[in-house]
């Protein structure tokens, strides 16, 4: 196991064998996120991202109680006092979920407990979410009398679609995991989340990476969500894969009746 520097011990960040592990730390309060949590983000998740042997990045909250259960609202009275201060609070959090979203690689939220608010928002800029039957999620703007941003917006319409993006803003309701399932919100629900996690990863890592590139750029255009470029970049990509030695290998390995070895090469 590899473990990367944090500039916060609130959030952990290392490699154990094909994954990477983001993990919000701050079980007394919920894995609640204060401001360097969010400026920490950014940087792990970079060092995750361009880690060779990184096929998958999951993040996950510490302990079986929370995912994170929203931003700090401690710090509310500092960080939103106004618009302004509003609006640069707003530029921390902007910067961590972009930094989710531009990892080549899939991003996977594994959620216990309280996933609410922020905590919901890095799911979202998620590429996959799995929970358990502990979970709980929901948006609560309408009930702290916030605006939700626009790229958070994006990311829920994305993967709910405006029907249920309204209904989850307009009444803040906590969805439990078979009810976010239901909607689309995750894509499964573990009785057994970590090893089913780490299970749903191998698969994932068996593939071939530059295709998997491919396809998480090409779906978020498709789908519309923030920072999925544009399709000069996806057909750049889609040429790499056809020029790549995976594709060789993919070739070869089929008309041989094997299992392929991809190196993202």
């Amino acid at each position: 196991m590899l473990e990367f520097a944090s500039p916060t011990s609130h959030i952990q960040a290392f490699r154990d064998g094909s994954i990477g592990w983001l993990i919000l730390n701050r079980p007394a309060r919920r894995n609640a996120l204060n401001a360097e949590m969010w400026e920490a983000i950014p940087p792990l998740m970079k060092s995750l991202d361009e880690s060779p042997d990184v096929r998958v990045i999951v993040i996950r909250g510490a302990g079986p109680d929370a995912f994170a259960a929203g931003a700090d609202i401690s710090e509310f009275g500092e960080t939103r006092s106004n618009a302004e201060a509003a609006r640069d609070y707003e530029a921390l959090n902007r910067a961590a979920l972009a930094a989710i979203r531009a990892a080549g690689k899939p991003v996977m939220a594994m959620i216990q407990g309280f996933c609410i608010g922020g905590g919901l928002a890095i799911a979202l800029a998620c590429d996959l979410r799995v929970a358990d039957a502990s979970a709980q999620l929901a948006l609560p703007p309408s009930r702290l009398g916030l605006a939700y941003p626009l790229d958070g917006l994006r990311d829920l319409v994305a993967t709910v679609g405006p029907a249920h993006a309204k209904e989850l803003l307009f009444t803040a309701k906590r969805l439990k995991a078979h009810e976010a399932l239901r909607i689309g919100l995750i894509n499964h629900e573990f009785a057994d989340i970590e090893p089913e996690t780490r299970e749903l990863c191998r698969s994932i890592a068996e593939g071939a990476p530059l295709s998997i590139a491919h396809a998480k750029r090409a779906v978020d255009l498709v789908a519309g969500r923030p920072g999925a470029g544009d399709e000069a970049l996806v057909n750049e990509l889609a040429d790499r894969c056809f020029d790549s030695a995976d594709y060789a290998e993919g070739r070869t390995a089929f008309a041989e009746k094997r299992k392929p070895a991809f190196r993202g090469q």
